[in-house]
């Protein structure tokens, strides 16, 4: 007898957590999500959370290239009170837009915005 449940992809992180496609964590300084590729050189990338109208995702071959470019700013999973601290902290920096934030606020703490942004990405739209 087979199993038929799916099984959820996950990625570790080099901070030792594990995550979903649904999880956001820090690289870098800013909230990303895996996505696992089926791509004969890429395993699976990393898609900020806002886009901005470019393509801004990081494609791996594998963990151990994440491992190399996991610097001193990638902090994993955080809480929901460090992400409100990330965004009054990035809310500071000239680097970041205000559209950028509230897009990136409305994905980490829910809303209209949050759920429909994830049902286009599930579709890949």
């Amino acid at each position: 007898m087979s199993d038929s449940r799916a099984v959820t992809p996950t990625l570790e992180l080099p901070s030792g957590e594990t995550v979903t496609e649904d999880e956001v964590f820090s690289f870098n300084g800013y909230p990303y999500r895996f996505v696992p590729l089926e791509h004969p050189e890429y395993r699976f990338k990393l898609v900020p959370l806002y886009w901005g109208g470019g393509d801004m995702d990081v494609p791996f071959e594998g963990r151990e290239e994440l491992v190399e470019q996991w610097g001193p700013e990638s902090r994993g999973v955080l809480t929901d009170e460090e992400w409100r601290d990330w965004l009054i902290e990035a809310r500071a920096d000239d680097r970041f837009g205000e559209d950028e934030l509230d897009a990136v606020e409305r994905e980490l703490f829910g809303g209209d915005d949050g759920l429909l942004s994830r049902v286009r990405r599930t579709l890949g739209i």
